[in-house]
């Protein structure tokens, strides 16, 4: 409740003249000035709550072996807050002109995506903002490029990269309470985000990229992790991890995210929604790998492991 100051001089006006009539009432209706001022100051102070927002990045690894970093400086990172009563004009300016956005970093933090995968995060914020409902975040980059593994560099543009951000929504909207944290991750599908031009099989048959950032916002709080081990079993009956697996993740048929294995056939995949999955895995050389139904819980890691089998070898038929 607020009291707007023609109301209150009307009010301290009457309180005057009421005085030299009847005291004892002039007391009672002092107290209940000040109680009604309380309750003004208190309901200021509730709308005023505010709660901690944590950015994380990763990556989707990257398929191609001739690639050996993929740059990109992160400078301010904002978030647009949506209206209480969830109207269809809530991404715009209020009446008073404020703008929906809360600044939650704005310091150049140069990044290799590379770097960025299999559970590796890079925190990129962690600041207070005003409790609400937040429904898309602003990335603003710059200084983009790929290095091969010969030392050739191509600088890449982002087309408003710089000047308006890559706009990324939230889904479900990622909902700040006053007093607790929220976790936002920003996945970088780096394998969609840039496209070599010519032929990616040789060093040689690489004439630049395509770039156009893929990025998804994930509410961790409705999010739980894949992870396993891809490995085939040996002659001696040991086990070995396998370098370089692809791990297809589909939601209803629908390809949701891809990650490749690690040099110990380790890989791990954040940020999948709760829910089922399917999981397909392949490696050439080997006969593909398949895991339907599999549970993703919310805040928790699902561990899938896959044993490939080698595809049989081809009859020499040489003379």
């Amino acid at each position: 409740m607020y009291l707007y100051p023609s109301i209150a001089l009307n009010y301290i006006v009457k309180l005057k003249l009421k005085m030299m009539k009847n005291p004892a009432k002039l007391i009672c209706m002092l107290m209940a000035f000040v109680s009604l001022v309380s309750c003004s100051s208190d309901g200021d102070q509730s709308t005023q709550e505010t709660g901690k927002v944590v950015v994380r990045l990763t990556d989707a690894p990257f398929p191609y072996s001739m690639v050996a970093e993929a740059n990109v400086t992160v400078f301010k990172i904002d978030a647009r807050m949506v209206a209480e009563d969830g109207g269809e004009d809530a991404p715009g300016e209020g009446m008073d002109g404020a703008s929906p956005y809360q600044v939650l970093m704005e310091e150049e933090m140069p990044l290799n995506l590379l770097q960025l995968s299999n559970g590796i995060t890079a925190k990129l914020a962690e600041t207070d903002v005003p409790a609400g409902s937040y429904d898309l975040v602003r990335v603003y980059v710059k200084g983009i490029n790929i290095v091969l593994t010969d030392g050739t560099t191509y600088d890449l543009k982002v087309p408003s990269g710089a000047e308006s951000g890559i706009k990324v929504f939230i889904k479900p909207h990622l909902v700040v309470t006053g007093g607790l944290t929220s976790d936002l991750l920003l996945d970088f599908d780096v394998s969609r985000s840039f496209v070599a031009k010519g032929n990616a099989s040789s060093l040689d048959g690489i004439l630049g990229f395509n770039c156009k950032p893929v990025i998804k916002g994930i509410n961790n709080t409705f999010a739980g992790t894949l992870a396993g081990n891809v490995g085939a079993i040996q002659e001696d009956d040991s086990r070995l991890g396998l370098e370089g697996a692809e791990v297809d993740v589909y939601a209803a048929d629908t390809l949701n995210t891809t990650t490749f294995t690690d040099a110990d056939g380790n890989y791990m995949v954040m940020g999948l929604l709760e829910g089922t999955y399917d999981v397909d895995v392949t490696l050439d050389g080997y006969e593909p790998a398949f895991a339907e139904d599999v549970d993703i819980v919310a805040g928790n890691k699902t561990q899938l492991d896959f044993d490939l089998t080698p595809l049989p070898e081809e009859p020499n038929t040489g003379g």
